[in-house]
């Protein structure tokens, strides 16, 4: 039986009805306060003080990966030590929010300047950090002037949880790649009301701000970034290069040599991986640790670049939202050009290509001469700083370097502006 015409009028009007409360629904901002159950602390207690040891090669030191007795140690600390409710305070003292952008929730910090004028800025993290690594810098980039800076450098902050990390969602299609997850935080950018905004990042996070230095430049003004990725030019690539640049370069490769499987690991078969360490919180913690001993600073002794704390609790943000498992994709999602998700909404790209600036620290991951970088950046390098200290996790092991460097881009950037 037909059904009548003002039925389906009827049908239809609820449908857009619908489909307009879903939109605004999609388009609400939540306030979001960390609170983890106690019994997941009390599970994860239990799991610490039945972890299974393996045995090890003598005088191994960190040859093979994290020593036995090292390992030992930061569990039995994070075992009767460390705290996460304190942690956890610290960081609900920093306003949080989650919004849903392509059928994902993604949580973000957002911390507004006293000073209204202040420049939007975006930090975003890669693997294996968090919204962690950026606690320190949060104080001098918000409000300078308590700082050692000026009221012209401060900036409201915004440091989303990357899909499927931390406290953000976790994608359940193909296809989420760095650069979708940059079109991801171009949405909230705008979401917030920020016509212009400036942007930082290392590791992936680094990736990131590039690409919405190019893919957003009508609203990025630019990016900064700690990980500068260049990589070795087919034609001529000794052109400019300096001797130290080529020794440091060479020395850096011979460092890391034996660090990378873990890459190949994570962009192969990440759901492998997944079960060992979504099941032990010993085994997470090893295999996380083990990059911040490879990529920073130490001199041989960890704890000089961070306390088992800060060390912990960047752990913590993995283990207690099971999210190690879903970070890792983001290798797979990269390195396979899979379709564009389904619930993602379009992109369109404006603007000119806006300045992107670097800060090179000596035990990066990628320590590429300036030339490199140059050429690779159409031959017009807008600002470039090599550091005298620091590694990989530049916002967590040397803050007050990472901030003046962000400082003195945007202050260039902010001139270029009002030219």
């Amino acid at each position: 039986m037909s059904r009548p015409l003002a039925c389906y009028v009827a049908m239809a009007a609820i449908g857009a009805v619908a489909t307009a409360i879903a939109h605004a629904d999609d388009a609400e901002i939540r306030p979001y306060k960390i609170h983890i159950e106690q019994a997941v602390l009390d599970d994860l207690n239990g799991r610490l003080a039945k972890t299974r040891w393996p045995d090890e090669i003598d005088a191994a030191g960190w040859d093979y990966g994290v020593p036995l007795a090292y390992q030992r140690e930061l569990v039995e600390y994070w075992r009767t030590k460390y705290d996460w409710r304190k942690h956890e305070a610290e960081l609900n003292r920093l306003p949080g929010f989650v919004t849903k952008i392509d059928g994902v929730d993604l949580h973000f910090l957002h911390i507004r300047s006293k000073h209204e004028s202040a420049l939007p800025l975006v930090l975003v993290h890669g693997w294996p950090g968090s919204i962690w690594e950026f606690h320190k810098v949060v104080g001098p980039l918000t409000d300078p002037e308590a700082h050692g800076g000026k009221a012209e450098d401060a900036f409201h902050v915004v440091i989303p949880s990357l899909p499927g990390f931390g406290f953000s969602g976790k994608p359940k299609e193909r296809g989420w790649s760095s650069q979708r997850m940059a079109e991801s935080i171009a949405k909230l950018m705008a979401r917030l009301g920020y016509a212009r905004y400036g942007a930082q990042g290392g590791d992936w996070g680094g990736g990131i701000v590039r690409w919405l230095a190019s893919g957003d430049g009508a609203h990025c003004i630019g990016s900064h970034s700690n990980f500068p990725g260049a990589s070795r030019p087919m034609d001529d690539p000794m052109r400019g290069v300096t001797e130290a640049e080529l020794a440091r370069i060479d020395q850096r490769s011979r460092e890391l040599n034996d660090h990378r499987a873990y890459g190949a690991i994570q962009g192969t078969r990440p759901q492998t991986l997944g079960y060992g360490l979504n099941d032990s919180p010993a085994g997470l913690a090893a295999w996380v640790v083990d990059k911040f001993w490879a990529w920073s600073d130490h001199g041989g002794d960890l704890e000089k670049s961070f306390t088992k704390d800060e060390l912990l609790t960047n752990v913590m943000i993995y283990w207690v939202t099971e999210s190690m498992p879903s970070s890792t994709r983001i290798y797979f999602e990269s390195q396979h050009n899979q379709p564009r998700p389904p619930s993602m909404t379009p992109f369109t790209t404006s603007g000119p290509p806006a300045p992107i600036g670097y800060a090179l620290f000596p035990k990066e991951i990628n320590v590429p001469p300036r030339a490199w970088v140059e050429r690779q950046s159409g031959g017009k390098l807008f600002h470039w700083t090599e550091m005298p200290r620091g590694g990989h996790f530049a916002a967590l092991e040397q803050p007050q370097l990472l901030v003046d460097d962000v400082r003195a881009f945007f202050r260039k950037v902010q001139s270029l502006k009002s030219e």
